[in-house]
């Protein structure tokens, strides 16, 4: 309580310096969040790619932008090391894609179900409902990822509409926080079906929609080294590039770890500059409280207590703005992510980790900015001090 009527003696000041930590804590916060968020993306991408190779048509990236046939994938098939090859069609759920987007777009995947023959170790939960079948093939059913299922507002037994076209709601999956949610999964035949009414007239006309795929899955067996394999698909397919799990490691990782540092900097660099503002509100304080001081320090109040009780009055100032600078963070990133729900776009994911380390530092910070006035205070001669105005 003691501490709490010393803050209070100069309540603006205070004030103001408790906002400065709790505007620098925010944006830790929102900006961590964001960080959170995209180093989930891309882990779910490096697990999805790990332990295997995916084929898309040369010019396409992981699946998107080409069509490849399904007689692609005997040709994989039989090139050494390769156990199963799954060929898939991928498409944009829409063709608008406008708006903010964290990771992939919303997107339709088509493939037949149990054709990996047990290969992909990738795990989907379900919330409700069930994983499609082989005999779904034929079928107009969807399983949703959380986010579109969210947006959506389908339940299990619904039917949404995907591309013009009517489909039943099988099975809704749980949150992963990677591309999944954002994910429609469908039989193999309605994927081609989709993806052809995509294709110019021209282009459409030529091509069998029962033998497109946009890119080709290739598990490998067992020992065999997938790196070996997609230089081997490269030289024997013309027109395709294959992506390991390796190449997504460093073509995206790079990036992405790139991004994060300039967003955590920019969080500690206000953070930082809230720092600053303590030094000089405690800087103040002691000036102020000279005499006080100086008759602790002439009634045998020792140095170590001088500078604890200034010490731990910052650090109460860095843990207020802390806290405060949390639960405006979290007001922020809640909002914001309920605000991109209609159109799938989760921005931000606030962990424990991010709450406890963002309130830690605001209080280390704060003890760390009191110490040099602290250390100023304890070093005054008691009788100066006492004759100090």
């Amino acid at each position: 309580m003691r501490l709490v009527r010393d803050l209070g003696r100069r309540k603006l000041r205070s004030t103001l310096t408790i906002t400065g930590i709790m505007i620098g804590i925010m944006a830790l916060v929102v900006f961590g969040s964001m960080a959170n968020k995209i180093d989930a993306l891309v882990k779910g991408g490096s697990t999805y790619y790990k332990d295997k190779v995916v084929v898309s048509a040369k010019g396409g990236y992981m699946g998107l932008g080409g069509v490849l046939s399904t007689k692609m994938a005997d040709q994989v098939a039989a090139l050494g090391g390769v156990d199963v090859v799954v060929p898939g069609v991928e498409l944009l759920l829409s063709d608008d894609q406008s708006g903010v987007s964290m990771g992939t777009p919303p997107m339709i995947n088509g493939s037949v179900a149990g054709a990996d023959k047990g290969r992909e170790t990738f795990q989907l939960n379900y919330a409700t409902g069930r994983a499609l079948t082989a005999q779904d093939e034929g079928r107009n059913v969807v399983v949703l990822g959380s986010d579109l299922a969210r947006q959506f507002n389908a339940r299990v037994g619904e039917t949404v509409t995907l591309r013009g076209v009517k489909f039943n709601v099988v099975g809704i999956l749980e949150p992963t926080l990677t591309a999944p949610d954002n994910s429609a999964m469908v039989p193999m035949a309605a994927a081609q079906q989709l993806f052809i009414k995509t294709l110019p007239a021209l282009v459409a006309d030529k091509l069998d929609a029962g033998e497109i795929a946009t890119s080709l899955v290739v598990y490998p067996k067992p020992g065999a080294d997938t790196q070996k394999i997609a230089v081997e698909i490269n030289a024997s397919i013309s027109g395709v590039t294959p992506m390991t799990g390796a190449d997504f490691d460093q073509e995206i990782g790079a990036a992405t770890s790139m991004l994060n540092a300039i967003l955590i900097g920019i969080g500690l660099i206000s953070l930082l500059v809230g720092g600053l503002s303590v030094i000089n509100t405690m800087a103040m304080s002691v000036a102020e409280r000279t005499r006080e001081i100086g008759i602790k320090r002439a009634i045998g109040a020792s140095r170590w207590r001088i500078r604890r009780e200034i010490v731990i009055e910052s650090a109460l100032i860095g843990l207020i703005g802390g806290l405060l600078g949390l639960g405006l963070g979290f007001v922020i990133t809640t909002l914001g992510n309920d605000a991109g729900r209609d159109s799938a776009t989760i921005l931000f994911d606030l962990t424990l980790g991010t709450a406890f380390s963002s309130v830690a530092f605001a209080t280390i910070l704060g003890a760390t900015a009191g110490f040099i006035p602290a250390w100023h205070a304890s070093r005054m001669d008691p009788v100066t001090a006492l004759r100090y105005e």
